[in-house]
């Protein structure tokens, strides 16, 4: 159904791999259109064209949403992005589907409900990528040289020192002389883990990389000295302190000596 709506509309996006649900709806609850496209921007910008001017659009923080996210963003649309963790609840519907879920997002968006995940922009994005995918190769090394260890341990031979990739762990893997299959092994597990260490090499964050790396460290340093030292305020200055920071005050009977008034009181 499509109406005619010259209001901000919200649009809630289900984003998959391959196609894609998105539901316009009018700022009070009324659902204008939905549709099905192909993933492309293309696709994407023709659907927006028809929600006007600076749509709310809303999608989930799910697989491949960079792309979804640039091409909102540069059709002018006030992007959302939907924590995963914040919307579980949708998969314990009784009725589940793709336009439901997106009605459910942009419902939560137009009630302000919507609990978000920040949308970090293309510089980390870079430094995120390239992080992760050293992570990745390390840790597939790691595993290569636990192989090594474990090769050894069946035909039970000890193990020298812990690290078999350095000097001499290599020397000494050398002049073994395993039997097959654990020498074949024992060998591929090696070139595997050299390979690995040149890929990791290479991998390094490059000079502008590791420039943007130390500029995003030194601001969340700079942001959590602030608010280190906004949170020591109420501390050193207790009449700024909230009321259950705040030293209780002295009644008037704890500094201040009764008068003649005060007594004749007390003795009637």
């Amino acid at each position: 159904m499509t109406e005619a709506y010259d209001g901000r509309q919200v649009v809630g996006m289900g984003l998959h791999r391959r196609r894609s649900v998105l539901v316009r709806m009018t700022d009070d609850g009324r659902k204008l259109e939905t549709v099905r496209i192909d993933n492309s921007p293309a696709a994407l910008r023709a659907v927006l064209a028809r929600a006007g001017k600076n749509p709310k659009v809303v999608a989930k923080a799910t697989y491949g949403w960079y792309w979804a996210a640039d091409t909102l963003a540069a059709t002018g649309a006030d992007v959302h992005l939907a924590h995963p963790l914040g919307v579980k609840a949708f998969s314990c519907r009784r009725v589940k589907n793709d336009e439901r879920d997106c009605a459910g997002l942009a419902g939560l968006l137009r009630l302000g409900r919507l609990p978000e995940a920040w949308i970090a922009p293309p510089q980390v994005r870079e430094l995120r990528e390239l992080t992760r995918y050293r992570i990745k190769l390390v840790r597939l090394r790691s595993s290569a040289k636990d192989r090594v260890h474990a090769v050894l341990a069946k035909p039970g031979i000890a193990v020298p020192c812990s690290g078999l990739s350095g000097g001499f762990g290599s020397a000494w893997l050398d002049g073994l002389g395993l039997p097959q299959p654990y020498a074949g092994k024992t060998g591929s597990l090696r070139r595997l883990t050299g390979w690995l260490t040149s890929e990791i090499t290479q991998t390094a964050p490059c000079e502008p990389c590791g420039a943007r790396a130390r500029h995003v460290s030194e601001a969340l340093r700079s942001r959590s000295t602030h608010l280190l030292v906004q949170l020591a305020k109420p501390l050193a200055s207790p009449d700024n302190a909230p009321s259950h920071f705040r030293r209780a005050q002295p009644s008037r009977s704890d500094h201040q000596p009764a008068g003649p008034r005060d007594c004749q009181m007390t003795l009637r």
